[in-house]
Order: structure tokens, then sequence, then C-alpha cells
């Protein structure tokens, strides 16, 4: 039996019913909420092999649904609802297909799942293959009676599992690979009982019987089944291992008597502003900020940097990171789904549900298989009994093999199942990838563009060097340019805000009105209605001065220049070296002066300097490198957005700003450790490689095994035991690259 589980992105739902009549008035009042723009996510459990993906896949877009993704590996489907529908009729949709939805509520009492499927068949198999194969004829576990009541409730499961799957297939107008198994388990059970009835002569009714082959097909197909879905279990482990990291109870700080107190809640029950206590080695219960107290804090199970984040007064914690020495007080600011954890769950769980262009042609095939195989199956037989006058047994036998031992869940599992793998290896890792498609793309990336300020480097300068060219001290141009970097978002203005605070400078409370340009600079206006701006050296007019970093006009008039010197992030030489070995041809990409520009590039080893560019040009290079060749942008600033969306991929550093964040395909979560592009470009090429071995072994192993069959070299009893082991061999090559080596 397949259960759905419903679950919708920031919107919390009350905990849905058993009940049918129950679950649609609990549906009916989540409907009213819904924004028919946001996708629902539907939690699929029972999808028995690739084809029953494509076949809700399909269901629902034909009813209207958009952004339809249904992915049998993971279990999950994703759609925004169509106008003029509601959640009613997407649970029509899916029962339609033989599938039910319920709620959230956990299963009590014995659940006979698959696993018990399985065993159940096992205890009556095996005594009736053994007693047909093995004792005389005369025996009493051979007498025909005997045989015919062990197979019946081997029979039974058989013809309720894979007859229900088979049927909603059917209707889906994709038929899976079920339709084979219960044709292939009805026909040899259908013959066996005809031989029996028909046959009075003891002695020769046994060459009519195949109860057996009916059980240990079905039996065979369900261990297939079971050890499928436990490797793919274990191909999902990433998502499994980020949202255990919550822990489930929180220690709440409460009032009570007038006295201070702690008390126990389920994490779940968290509100915003509440106040926590968190002792050394527990886990954040939420994300938050500091109240009370200081320590430090293991977030590699997030970012994947081992090294300890010191947490001071007013510091950020992450919920499900672990505080190594406390304890801490803090206050929480973000629950649900709004938390740094569930986000980045919601990003691989969606990376997992992309396809890759590789994954379309075996979905197109996958679609017209089941059809194919059962001409050839037809025809087998037709030919066998007619043409080449085998007996109705053996041709029944043949025709039987060729439609268990074919498999077009191999085909459907090759992609995904690699896919979920590589970018769960990656998330473990601190490195967030959107999707199937990227993964894809970073295997064929052949140019590597690099932002400056903020990427290469790290934004942080040892000394600020200013000279003025007014009636202005320095001190006083640092007090202007603290005001006016303050409203800035651009890590090099970060870093020189930083610089002077740590000199004490205060900030003038004189500059108002201020206003940035992305690009160019930053604009204001004072107390007096003097206009200030302050930026590149296209700030100026008349090329009033050359030499510096930045300037500070007043009224268009030069007030200053200010010099910085670029701190290079440690490990961008031997990243570039890297990129070099695997014939990638690298690029600086800069607003920054020539000069500057051409200096770092030479100190770690960019083969090619773009200098003093501005958003739009950034754009027009991006675009011209990509037509060229698969292109990468690495960049963090508000104007490396465009270039990043218009790349291949795009690469942002995890403290970057968030319209650059969102416009890149993959990001580095933690503090800035770009020698993770190593790791990511690697990923990507592992990854398409395992979805190659994926897709050759399928198409492999069905273009071999379907002709043998055919021309009666394998019993159908092989033929099951060998589709049952296909689909296992092709999960088990994508579980090698959660822990293989990669170079």
């Amino acid at each position: 039996m397949a259960t759905i589980l419903l679950w919708r992105p920031k919107i919390l739902l009350p905990q849905l019913p058993a009940n049918r009549s129950s679950l649609s008035k609990c549906v009916n009042c989540v409907q009213i909420m819904h924004n028919h723009n946001e996708p629902i996510i539907l939690k699929v459990e029972g999808m028995d092999c690739a084809n029953c993906a494509l076949g809700i896949t399909r269901k629902l877009t034909k009813n209207g649904h958009e952004d339809v993704h249904v992915d049998f590996a993971t279990g999950e489907a994703s759609f925004v609802i169509a106008e003029n529908h509601d959640i009613n009729d997407v649970i029509h949709d899916i029962e339609s297909l033989g599938y039910k939805v319920i709620g959230d509520e956990k299963k009590t009492g014995f659940s006979f799942g698959i696993a018990e499927k399985f065993w159940f068949s096992l205890i009556f198999t095996v005594p009736l293959f053994f007693g047909h194969m093995f004792f005389p004829h005369d025996s009493w576990i051979a007498q025909p009676i005997t045989q015919l009541l062990l197979c019946i409730p081997v029979f039974a499961i058989g013809f309720w599992f894979f007859g229900k799957s088979a049927l909603g297939s059917l209707k889906s107008g994709v038929p899976n690979m079920d339709v084979l198994i219960f044709i292939g388990a009805v026909s040899s059970f259908g013959y066996s009982v005809a031989g029996m009835i028909m046959v009075k002569d003891v002695h020769l009714v046994h060459q009519y019987m195949f109860f057996e082959t009916t059980a240990t097909i079905i039996s065979l197909v369900l261990l297939g089944n079971l050890l499928e879905h436990i490797s793919v279990k274990k191909t999902t482990s990433a998502i499994n291992e980020l949202s255990s990291l919550q822990p489930e109870v929180a220690r709440r700080l409460i009032m009570k008597d007038g006295k201070e107190t702690f008390e126990e809640i389920p994490s779940s029950q968290l509100q915003k502003g509440d106040m926590l206590l968190v002792n050394g080695g527990e886990s954040f219960p939420a994300d938050g900020e500091v109240i009370n107290g200081s320590g430090t804090a293991n977030e590699s199970m997030i970012t994947g940097e081992s090294a300890p984040v010191e947490k001071l007064l007013h510091s950020a914690v992450t919920g499900g990171t672990i505080l190594i020495n406390g304890p801490i007080r803090m206050r929480v600011t973000q629950i649900g789904s709004d938390s740094v954890l569930a986000q980045i769950i919601s990003m691989v769980k969606k990376a997992q549900q992309d396809k890759p262009p590789v994954q379309q042609l075996a979905d197109k095939i996958s679609a017209i298989f089941v059809p194919v195989v059962l001409a050839i199956s037809l025809s087998t037989f037709l030919i066998a009994h007619f043409g080449f006058h085998h007996s109705m047994k053996d041709a029944l036998m043949n025709s039987i093999a060729v439609l268990v031992i074919s498999c077009p869940c191999a085909m459907g599992l090759a992609t995904p199942t690699a896919v979920m793998v590589g970018i769960g290896r990656a998330a473990k890792n601190g490195i967030l990838i959107r999707g199937g498609r990227t993964l894809e793309q970073i295997a064929e990336i052949k140019t590597v563009v690099f932002d400056k300020t903020g990427t290469i480097t790290t934004g942080n300068f040892s000394n600020i060097q200013i000279q003025s060219f007014s009636d202005l001290d320095a001190n006083k141009i640092k007090e202007i340019l603290l005001a006016l970097e303050s409203h800035s978002s651009h890590p090099l203005a970060k870093s020189i805000v930083g610089l002077l605070q740590k000199e004490n400078i205060i900030a003038s409370s004189e500059i108002e009105k201020i206003t940035e340009e992305q690009g160019i600079g930053l604009n204001a206006i004072d107390t007096a209605n003097n206009n200030w701006s302050l930026g590149s050296w296209r700030t100026l007019k008349n090329n009033q001065a050359t030499g510096h970093d930045i300037y500070l006009m007043k009224n268009g008039g030069l007030i200053a220049g200010i010099t910085l010197e670029d701190e290079i992030r440690s490990g961008m030489k031997e990243l570039i070296s890297f990129l070099h070995s695997k014939n990638i041809h690298t690029i600086l990409l800069s607003g920054d002066r020539k000069e500057k520009c051409e200096t770092v590039a030479k100190s770690i080893g960019i083969q090619e300097v773009y200098s003093e560019q501005l958003p739009a040009q950034k754009l027009e290079l991006i675009s011209r490198l990509s037509k060229e060749n698969k292109t990468a942008m690495v960049g963090d600033g508000i104007n490396d957005a465009p270039a990043l969306a218009r790349a291949d991929v795009g690469i942002s550093p995890g403290e970057a700003t968030k319209s650059a964040m969102q416009s890149a395909q993959v990001i580095l979560l933690g503090h800035g450790d770009l020698s993770r592009i190593r790791e990511t470009f690697l990923i990507g090429k592992h990854s398409l490689r395992t979805i190659k071995q994926n897709l050759f072994w399928a198409f492999f192993y069905n273009a071999i095994a379907i002709p043998i069959a055919a021309f009666g070299l394998l019993s159908p009893i092989v033929a099951a035991l060998s589709m049952a082991f296909s689909d296992v061999i092709v999960i088990g090559n994508s579980i090698r690259l959660r822990s293989k080596k990669l170079s």
C-alpha cells in the first residue's frame, strides 16, 4: 500500500488525520491558506520503480498542475496546483492510481510492509520449491493439491501487491515493471491450475505444474524490492543526517514563583523570542543569538569546516550545530522552515529532484519500455510455439522469462541515485548544489571566472592609507568614510568598517540620505545639503587623480583618495593550480584597477585578467564566454549577481550577499573557504561518471538479458533472480560515490 505525506514549505500544517472524511476537512482548511504559486511537496511511500514516478508525473501534468517533479528514489513529489483546483483534486488524482493520501501520524502496531511481505512469502515458497524440485512426485509435499495450497498465499500477495500497482500504472498511461511481473506470475499460476484440472494422469500432471515458479518469481521480486528500498535509503543518508541534527528537546527559560527556571519542551514548539539554555556538548535547538555567556561551536556538520567558531555576546548561532563548551543563553530568532538547517535541507531536497539532461533519454526509453517488452514476450511465445513447434510449456516459460528478467527500474534509478549521493556528499561538506542539472554542468566546465574583492581576496585590509586633497584631516575623512560604508553590503565596505571601528572611529552624524549604486559607489547628502559620493575612479571627473582604490567627493570636487591592501585567501594558489591541471582556463574579472588586478592574478597564477569592468560589462563577458565553453563564475557581491545567474554555473561563498547566493547554483557554506571548489568539481565529475556507468549497465543488462531469455536459455526463476539484483547493482554503484576517493 502506497502512502503519501503532505508537506508544504513555510506553512505549518495541522497534523492530518488518518480518517478520510476528516482529512478532506483538514485539507479544505489548508487550501484557504494556500497560494497557488507556492509548491506543495508530497511524501510518497510505495512507488516500486521509476515508471511509477513517471505515471504520477504524467497524471498531475495532464490535469493542469505545473512544475511537477516526482522522484522514485527520494519518494517525494512537488508541484504547483493549477488554478481552479484544490488539494482534494490532487488526492483524487493520486488515489485513482492506487495510492492513498494520509497525514503525518506515526504508525503503531504491526505493519505489513515490503519486508513482511517478503518473509511471509518465503515461508511458503521454500517448501513449495524444494517439494517440487527434490521430492518424489508421489510424496505428499509434491502432490498437486499441496503445491496449490502452498502457492495460494504467495500468489495472493503478489496478485494484490503487483496487480494494484500494475493497474494504477496502466491508468496513468505509463506501464511499470509490476505489469510484467503480474502477467508473468498470473500466466504461470493459471497454466498450472489449468494443467492440474485438465490432466488426470498423476505422472504427467507434474509436467504442467509451475506453482513453484509463480511463488519463486514473486518472492525474488519482493526480495529485490526490499534490497532496493534499503539501498535507496542509503542514497538519501545526507538528508537524514541533516534532519537528525536538530535536537528534539529544548530547555526554555520561564518565570515561576518570581524565580527563573527552565522547562524542557519539544523543539517543534519553540517560538521566536524564547530564551534557551544550552550546555556544553549539546546542540542548539534553533537559530538565535547569544544573550549571555560565551563558548565555541562546532559548525562542521553544516558548513563542512572543522575549526571551532567562537560565540560571544550577540553572536549568531545555528540550530543543529554543537556547543563545544558553555553554557550560554540564547534568544530564538528563526524557527521552522525559516531556520538555516531547514533551508539547507529544503535546498538539498529540491536539488535531488532536479534531473540532469542525461536523464532525459532514460526517461523516454522507460516510458515505452514495458509495452516493447510485452510485445517481445508475446512474439517469443508465438514464434517458439507456432514457428519452431516448441511445446506450449516451453514457449510459455520462455515468454515468462522475458517478462520477469526485464528491468526498466535500473534505467530510472541510474541518474537519481547518483545525483542524490553526489549532492548529499557535497552537502555534508558544506557545499550546496542546486540540482542534478548543475551537477552535470559542473563536470563539463572549461572556464572559471573569479571576481576579485571578497572572492579571491578576503576583503580584509591591514592598513588604510588616506591622501587628503582638501582641508579635511585624516580623522574627519575616516568619520565620513565610516558613515558611508556602513550602508553598503559589499565585502570591501564591511572590511573598511571593521578596520575603522578597531581604530575607535565614530561615524559622522552629518551624513544623511545614503544610497548605493551597484558597481559604482555610494551617494549621500549631509545636513548642510552637500552632495557626497564615494566610489572607484569612475566617480572622478576629468581624471582628477589616479593610483587609489576609492575616492571621496564633495559636490563633485575631490576630497580624498583611499588606498587599501588586498589580503588573498589562503589556498587560492593551490586551487588555481588544480584547475589548470584539469585543463580549465582561469580568468579574473573585477571592477578594480588594472594594476591591482594584474598583481593579484600574477601572485596566484590566474591566466587572464579583465579589470575596471562594470556589472553590464561583466554580464556581457560571461555571456560571450558561455557561448564558447561551459563557464563557471565565482563571485560574492551584489554587482556579481547578474553574472552569476548568466554563467552556466554560478558559485558563491556562504557569507556572500543574499542576492548573490540566490543567483548562484553552488553555495559554499562557512567562511569563504574557496578550496572547496576543488571538491565541487571532483564531485561533479565523479557523479556524471557514475551516472554514465549506471546507464551503461542498465542498457547493457536489458540488451543482453532479454534476447537470452527469449531464446530459452534462462528459466523464469533465474530470470527473476537476475532482475531482482540488477537494480541493486545500479544503486550500489551510486552508493560507492559516498566514500570513494576523488581525484
